[in-house]
């Protein structure tokens, strides 16, 4: 009698777009000063201050070697798998958590989105909603290159992103 086969690894769609990930809170990149771990993060707002501005000012940080720059445009230029250097969409310096593979550059703006990304790529059963909303058509996941998608892949894809989630420090 064969042995029990275990439950597929289940992944639901959260439906997140291109904004969520790098406009919620850091994105991790390279420190164009010492190439260390720098961090972009939203300036923190007055209490007083009636109008919130979106896309919010932003700071570039680096803790290593003390670098802050500060951006009050209100643009934002992403870029896509397409890319051969992703970079953050507010100060276009290189992210830090990236990694070539044999197939492509595999990235991702912090350790949240990583971890999306590793729920989705081990998940042997993956769920959306409906498309009835035509907005929620092509989230974050829908724009996936088809290699990360392919489950032949799945184990370099792991791979690559256990390498990445090892480059994060404190």
């Amino acid at each position: 009698m064969p042995a029990p086969s275990a439950p597929p690894l289940r992944f639901r769609d959260p439906g997140h777009d291109k904004y969520h990930f790098a406009c919620t809170d850091r994105v991790l990149v390279r420190c164009p000063k010492c190439e260390r771990q720098a961090q972009v993060v939203p300036v923190p707002r007055d209490a007083d201050s009636a109008t919130p501005r979106w896309p919010a000012e932003r700071r570039l940080v680096c803790r290593h070697c003390g670098l802050s720059r500060k951006r009050d445009e209100q643009t934002m230029t992403f870029r896509w798998y397409g890319d051969p250097e992703m970079s953050d969409p507010y100060f276009q310096v290189p992210l830090w958590l990236r990694t070539r593979t044999r197939h492509g550059l595999l990235w991702a703006y912090n350790a949240e989105h990583l971890d999306l990304l590793r729920q989705y790529v081990q998940a042997t059963l993956r769920e959306h909603d409906p498309w009835h909303e035509p907005w929620r058509k092509m989230g974050l996941i829908g724009r996936l290159p088809a290699w990360i998608k392919q489950a032949k892949n799945r184990d370099e894809v792991l791979r690559g992103l256990d390498r990445m989630r090892a480059s994060l420090t404190g």
